[in-house]
């Protein structure tokens, strides 16, 4: 029988679990802190079936798998037992990620609990398995002395939920020349929590990747994602910026990276670099009168000559006032 594997660094309450999929056993290895849906992130790793995809089998565990924020800790998991997945690879037709659940109740997370959330010993070694397990491959070179910029692309770039004959007709105004803009300034990577091959797919669709005026610097997908903890809101996933400082530390760190994300929960690992953006929803109805871009371009040109961003309060952005800051610095 034919088998495959995917390993990390051992751990201490490692988890060594075999599941068999399509006639072939896969090796997967995760951690008791780990969430179902880590599992599920990491066997899409090796059968490049989607989470949302896969159903998970397991002797006397029933529906528990069917929960993606269930931690493998509260499970009766034994590497002498095999998991069974079911699932498609979706290899030959692209589908967008429409017929996923809509997360509409983002949150707020306090600053004292982001912090604990950000130095707790439990997340910063996830964040460490992530940065061994995902390899960041680049576009094109990273530049010294520029700044960091990393877009989300549902509701950020893109109106994925409506529906057009042309998808440019979803694409958020002025897209290409913040873009442009900001290029001069700013490396960029784009982060979204959807597959490789769909960000590639609306990248590609939308001239992003092949836009003569800037260059994206690499895509990143769900895998990059980990997933913690919040004591009020319990368990979900969030993009770790630190994963990319540990890629590059000779280009980026905390001092030089902003993130914008419509969703406050993806930079809950590093709170002091995120902005969150206006959704672009409904975009047949707000295409005409939607300019965020255009007022985040000012905003980005008008920082990126500050030794450190990470400063600032990104949710007083548009109320920046470059002046002040730069008498503040020198004072």
């Amino acid at each position: 029988m034919a088998s495959s594997s995917l390993t990390s660094p051992v751990t201490e309450e490692e988890l060594t679990l075999t599941v068999k999929w399509s006639g072939k056993e896969y090796t997967v290895r995760v951690c008791a802190d780990d969430s179902v849906g880590e599992l599920k992130r990491r066997i899409c790793q090796l059968t490049n079936v989607l989470p949302k995809r896969q159903k998970l089998l397991y002797p006397k565990i029933g529906s528990k798998l069917a929960d993606d924020s269930t931690l493998l800790s509260g499970l009766p998991l034994k590497s002498s037992l095999k998991m069974t997945m079911i699932g498609t690879v979706e290899d030959d037709i692209i589908v967008d990620p429409v017929d996923a659940p809509e997360i509409v109740d983002d949150f707020e997370i306090g600053q004292d609990e982001a912090v604990d959330i950000k130095d707790k010993e439990v997340n910063k070694q996830k964040l460490r398995r992530r940065v061994n397990q995902y390899k960041i491959e680049l576009r094109n070179p990273c530049r010294k002395g520029k700044k960091l910029l990393v877009l989300d692309i549902d509701y950020t770039l893109f109106d994925h939920r409506s529906t057009a004959e042309n998808p440019l007709e979803l694409m958020r105004p002025y897209l290409h020349e913040f873009l442009s803009a900001v290029y001069a300034e700013y490396d960029i990577i784009i982060w979204s929590a959807t597959s490789m091959k769909w960000v590639e797919l609306k990248m590609g669709q939308l001239g992003v990747l092949s836009n003569p005026d800037y260059k994206i610097t690499a895509l990143l997908d769900h895998l990059a994602m980990i997933t913690v903890q919040s004591d009020s809101r319990g368990i979900f996933d969030c993009k770790p910026l630190g994963l990319i400082w540990a890629h590059f530390p000779e280009f980026y760190s905390s001092k030089n990276t902003i993130m914008f994300d419509d969703l406050r929960r993806n930079f809950v690992m590093n709170p002091q670099n995120g902005l969150t953006i206006k959704p672009f929803r409904k975009a047949h109805a707000n295409r005409d009168n939607d300019r965020e871009l255009v007022k985040l371009t000012q905003y980005l040109l008008a920082i990126a000559d500050l030794d450190d961003i990470s400063i600032l309060d990104h949710k007083k952005w548009e109320s920046y006032d470059e002046a002040n800051v730069k008498r503040r610095r020198h004072t």
